[in-house]
């Protein structure tokens, strides 16, 4: 698992079947100063989070399909919590920046 940022939405009129009606959302790993690192990735939402959030993203396809309730389909990366916060000594910092 790894902290993220939600940095966007994806909107696919045309996908795989076990992706219908679920929320795709694009996301930026965080590093341990709680900023962007690495490249951006799509990941399932199953915790209805939103643009600017920063999540809990699992990345392995055992268990996005066990969260999501599938046997097995096309999706590694799912959203599994939005973080409050983080406590690094001397770092505390707010998971939240939606409105």
């Amino acid at each position: 698992m790894f902290l993220a940022r939600v940095v966007g939405k994806i909107a696919a009129t045309i996908k795989h079947d076990d992706l219908y009606g679920r929320k795709i959302l694009l996301v930026r790993p965080l590093d341990l100063s709680l900023s962007q690192t690495g490249k951006s990735v799509l990941a399932v939402d199953s915790v209805d989070a939103g643009a600017g959030d920063m999540v809990l993203v699992a990345d392995e396809g055992n268990a996005a399909a066990q969260i999501l309730g599938m046997e097995r389909g096309p999706i590694r990366t799912v959203i599994v919590g939005v973080v409050d916060s983080v406590d690094i000594p001397g770092k505390t910092r707010s998971g939240k920046r939606r409105s």
